[in-house]
Parts: structure tokens; C-alpha cells; sequence
């Protein structure tokens, strides 16, 4: 296998639709809302471009976490995963590291172009006053709790319990929404937050789905995932109302007033949408709390248990639907 082949498998493709989509969900909501700065709300080559630049970057940064995740889980994926590239030798933890540094490069610099409305031109955007570096400073935070997660001198959360959730559900449930909106409308409103805390309060849950599976290799890691702390049944029930009850926040805000402006609600996409929206994640969420509770111990059989694959279709699903609230 060439070496090409072995960095696509260090960086887990299969990982990275889920934050393209979000990013690219997160601009279209701010460009559809109330919040868009651009009076005429126009489709403009400038907007185009930084959208796509700031996709791509969220896809490398996720690359670059899936690295550094294996390179400090060596000894718990040679137990749980053991075909990955770094436990097989045939990448060493020297290219391990290389990669990782190449793509949290590529990821990160690119980012200090993208600001938005009205600066359109390129000396405008790299020239432009600090504060209005909004989606550089998101992905810089990512990108250390990438690090928080996984490294020991930064504590290392993965062996923590739900500390680990917490550190994967801010990143990737909340900043990456309020990422993507900075590439079109200004974060200080209620609005995009909101949004990311719906997906980040998912993901708390959800996020646990894959430890089941793992308990054999993070026990010998030192990791007190949820599964290892509680034993699969209770964990199971435990993680269960983040699948289903999030998703009441969403017909909720588009009837609680924005504390900044009471004229509107706080989520001023499609009412309608974000209403029937809502009422589809929580029955979907449903049926997978079904999955996982008619038989918790199987979680621990199966690599990827039904509920972890429905936790990522659902995440780019809700993805999908917020977008289309937003612009229909």
C-alpha cells in the first residue's frame, strides 16, 4: 500500500463529511437570517469562496484530530483497532506527527482570510481589524481541545468520563455551527450559540456510542469512559436523553423572543421547518434509544453498533435541515 493511501486511512475520511456539512450548514443559516449583514443578502463570489476555503479547512482540522487521537491512543487502538497505519508500523509516530502538523497548518492559516461583509478583497480580509478575525479564533480553539482530549499534558480527557463528551461536544457540536457562521454574519448573537448548543448537548450523549465497543482497549488505556465507569446497561440509559430531548430546543426557539432583540424569536429561519424539524429529530432519536436499550450489551460486540451509525445520520441530517430552514 503506498503511502498516500495510508494518510487517507490515518485521517478517516468517513469522519470528515460530518464537519464539511456543518460548516457549510452553519454559513447557509447566518446568510438566511435575520443576522446577515449584508443588506441585500447577496450570493457574491467573495462569500462563495469563503465559505468553500473555510469547509475545506474543517475537514483538514478534522483530519489533524484523528491523527493526534491515534497517535496518543497507540496502546488502546492496538487492543481495539488494530489494522489502523500507526499500530500496524507501517507509518511511524514520526510521520504520524508530520502529518498532523501539515494538515492543523492548512487548516488554521487559511482561516485569517475568512471575515466577512464588507470586506470583500483580499488585501481587505487579511488587513482587517483584529476583532473581525472571528472564524480564525474558533478554529484555534478546536483546535486545542483536539489536544485537551487526547494529550496528557493537557489533561487528557478521554480518560475522564463525560468530561471526554464535553470536550468533544463544544469543538465539534457548537464551535463548528458557530464556524461556519462567522463565515458570513458577525457570532455576537444569541442565535448562532443557541444552535451549536442544540448539536453540542447531542453530542454529549451521543458521543458515548463509540466507547461500548472499546471498553477492552481504553480499560487497558486507562480510560473511565461512561460504558467503564457505569457498566453498558446504566450507561446506555444514562446517554439515552441526549439523543431525544435536545431537539425540543428547536421549536422552542423559533417562539422564545431573542433576549438582544425581542422583535423576533431567537432562531429566525422557517418557523414551519424548524418546527417539523424538531419533531423528526426527536422521533429519530427515538427509535435509536430503542436500538440501544433493547440490548445494551451488544454495544459492547459490535464495532459499529446501529446507534453510532444513526448518531452520524443523524448529525448530517439535522444538518441538512437546518440549512433548508433557512433558505426556504
Amino acid at each position: 500500500m503506498n503511502k498516500l493511501q495510508l494518510y487517507i486511512r490515518l485521517a478517516r475520511p468517513f469522519t470528515l463529511l460530518p464537519p464539511l456539512l456543518g460548516i457549510l450548514s452553519g454559513a447557509i443559516c447566518a446568510f438566511g437570517s435575520a443576522h446577515n449583514p449584508d443588506p441585500d443578502s447577496r450570493v457574491t463570489l467573495s462569500v462563495v469562496l469563503t465559505v468553500l476555503l473555510g469547509s475545506l479547512c474543517a475537514s483538514l482540522m478534522n483530519a489533524g484530530s484523528n491523527a493526534i487521537n491515534q497517535i496518543y491512543d497507540l496502546e488502546i487502538d492496538r487492543v481495539n483497532k488494530p489494522h489502523r497505519p500507526l499500530c500496524t508500523g507501517e507509518l511511524s509516530l514520526r510521520e504520524g506527527w508530520a502529518f498532523t502538523w501539515i494538515m492543523y497548518a492548512l487548516a488554521l492559516i487559511p482561516t485569517w482570510l475568512v471575515v466577512v461583509y464588507p470586506y470583500n478583497s483580499f488585501s481587505e480580509k487579511l488587513f482587517a481589524p483584529l476583532k473581525y478575525h472571528e472564524t480564525f479564533f474558533i478554529y484555534l480553539a478546536g483546535l486545542i481541545f483536539t489536544f485537551i482530549y487526547s494529550a496528557p499534558q493537557l489533561g487528557r480527557t478521554k480518560e475522564n468520563g463525560f468530561w471526554a463528551n464535553l470536550t468533544i461536544a463544544i469543538p465539534r457540536g457548537c464551535l463548528l455551527k458557530v464556524a461556519g457562521w462567522a463565515m458570513v454574519a458577525h457570532i455576537w448573537h444569541v442565535e448562532p450559540w443557541y444552535i451549536g448548543g442544540v448539536i453540542a448537548l447531542f453530542l454529549m450523549g451521543a458521543a458515548s456510542t463509540k466507547d461500548f465497543a472499546d471498553i477492552e482497549g481504553d480499560r487497558a488505556g486507562g480510560c473511565k469512559t461512561p460504558p467503564i465507569l457505569y457498566g453498558p446497561k446504566k450507561a446506555a440509559y444514562i446517554i439515552s436523553p441526549f439523543f431525544v430531548f435536545p431537539w425540543v430546543f428547536l421549536p422552542l426557539g423559533v417562539r422564545i423572543p431573542d433576549p438582544q432583540n425581542p422583535e423576533h424569536p431567537i432562531l429566525t429561519g422557517n418557523p414551519t421547518l424548524l418546527t417539523w424539524l424538531g419533531v423528526i429529530m426527536f422521533l429519530w432519536g427515538l427509535y435509536t434509544v430503542y436500538l440501544i436499550l433493547r440490548d445494551p450489551d451488544e454495544l459492547t460486540r459490535l464495532e459499529n453498533h446501529p446507534s453510532w451509525k444513526h448518531m452520524y445520520m443523524m448529525m448530517m441530517f439535522v444538518q441538512i435541515g437546518l440549512a433548508a430552514a433557512y433558505v426556504l
